[in-house]
């Protein structure tokens, strides 16, 4: 994951700062509160490993919403349909499910694999065409907290669901 590929502070001007001042020069804003102390500590290079695991045995691939565009004539919250391509270990599989939102697909699809992700915590950002999600979930034993990273948000959510899940499965 290249984060500071996207940002005008190169890598090498943030490693003297930390991780929390990094992410509030880009975004004007600060890291969620469960965050800020552990970042305070951590340069942003660090947090981007601890927080945004790109490795694990929790791997997502391809992702997408089935659905046609819904009818005018349907009012209100709709459930929609999604599927997707996900590794656990060395086995792959297509998963689908109807839910009201891609997080709740996933977390659908984490639990028909025996893998519990409750959200706690969700907060997303968005700056200069880069959205960064933060997610705390817990699997009922522990809590952790995960970064996704994207251009698309809905990428950026999916990214930090999966990481969470890889921290609750490590």
């Amino acid at each position: 994951m290249s984060v500071s590929k996207s940002s005008s502070l190169s890598a090498q001007q943030c490693s003297a700062n930390t991780a929390a001042a990094w992410f509030g020069h880009q975004f004007g804003a600060a890291l969620p509160r469960g965050l800020r102390d552990e970042a305070d500590a951590m340069s942003w290079e660090s947090f981007v490993a601890t927080y945004s695991h790109t490795t694990g045995p929790l791997r997502l691939g391809h992702w997408a919403c089935t659905d046609n565009e819904l009818p005018l004539g349907r009012l209100g919250p709709q459930a929609r349909n999604f599927r997707a391509m996900i590794a656990v270990g060395d086995h792959i599989s297509t998963s689908t499910t109807a839910a009201s939102g891609p997080i709740a697909a996933l977390t659908a699809m984490l639990y028909d694999r025996g893998i519990a992700l409750e959200t706690l915590n969700f907060h997303q950002m968005r700056s200069g065409g880069t959205t960064a999600t933060f997610v705390h979930g817990t699997n009922g034993i522990r809590a952790e907290w995960a970064m996704g990273w994207s251009e698309d948000p809905t990428q950026s959510a999916l990214r930090a669901m999966i990481a969470c899940a890889n921290r609750l499965l490590a």
